[in-house]
């Protein structure tokens, strides 16, 4: 009799946890939707964050870890121990993924300080294998970076950074996915203003975008009120390239206010070779200027 009971009361057990399993389930993933519960941590972060920071994890307190993991990723910072710092920051972008702190300085530490380490060769190796490793750190922050924005898509401040980083010459250099990285940034509703700018001279540099950059500086242009001297002299390239006809005389009065001021503007953004900007007009309007101010030939622009 008695063993009947104890196994008719393990069958209750067993049927009510098959029963409220499913319930239980589902309440976890809608807690988790809403982030009022974490994910739980799988092995490898485990090993890495130790026995004693787990357990506070578990106990609710990921965002303490990560703070601490933070500042020991620093310490590796400091003594350039590059591997050590990516270590770090995958494990607490794992502890606390919705933070875009640890986002944007993990991808700095690897696409710009380790890269940048590796670009001066600071530790004396053969040409090539330094700057294949300036090459792969830059990638490695690039990828973390493009997880960061995945995991936070509401995030105005990690598209900036990935916009920055594809724009950036001395980084990846993609001008497509920089004007959609800074398009993502702007429909966010809380970028600064000056990232609608940055977009803007990104699709200007654009395959991909570059006929619609002239409508948003316009458009900005409006809005603002003014612009920096860059934006103007795209803005004259991308009129030209639209209407090869056009006057330039009343487009640069429009724009700059004077033909001295056309000249000093318009010339500097001509010797810009890195910035890859359009040009169109450009040349054959300085050579105009130059005519309509007398500026003799030594000192043309065209010879510097």
């Amino acid at each position: 009799m008695h063993r009947r009971l104890q196994l008719a009361a393990l069958a209750t057990i067993v049927v009510a946890g098959i029963v409220r399993a499913p319930i239980e389930q589902a309440l976890t993933e809608d807690l988790r939707q809403k982030d009022l519960l974490q994910e739980p941590l799988d092995l490898e972060v485990r090993k890495k964050v130790g026995q004693g920071f787990w357990a506070v994890s578990l106990g609710g307190l990921r965002t303490l870890v990560a703070t601490v993991l933070n500042l020991r990723a620093f310490s590796h910072f400091e003594n350039y121990e590059w591997t050590q710092v990516a270590d770090s920051y995958e494990t607490i972008v794992q502890l606390a993924p919705h933070t875009a702190y640890y986002w944007d300085t993990g991808h700095w530490h690897m696409a710009y300080n380790a890269a940048a380490y590796y670009d001066r060769n600071d530790v004396g190796l053969p040409e090539l294998r330094a700057r294949a490793e300036w090459q792969r750190w830059v990638k490695k922050g690039g990828a973390f970076l493009e997880e960061g924005v995945r995991q936070n898509p509401d995030s105005s401040v990690l598209w900036s950074r990935l916009g920055w980083l594809y724009i950036d010459p001395n980084k990846i250099r993609d001008y497509d996915r920089a004007s959609e990285a800074f398009g993502k940034a702007v429909e966010t509703g809380d970028a600064l203003p000056y990232v609608r700018r940055f977009q803007a001279m990104a699709m200007a540099r654009s395959d991909r975008y570059i006929d619609e950059a002239l409508p948003l500086i316009r458009k900005i242009m409006a809005e603002d009120g003014g612009a920096p001297p860059t934006l103007l002299s795209v803005r004259f390239a991308l009129e030209h390239r639209a209407d090869p006809d056009i006057d330039p005389d009343a487009l640069a009065l429009e724009l700059f206010g004077t033909h001295r001021k056309a000249y000093q503007i318009l010339g500097n953004h001509y010797l810009d070779i890195r910035g890859e900007y359009p040009m169109d007009g450009v040349a054959s309007y300085l050579r105009r200027l130059e005519r309509i101010l007398g500026i003799p030939e030594e000192q043309s622009i065209f010879r510097r």
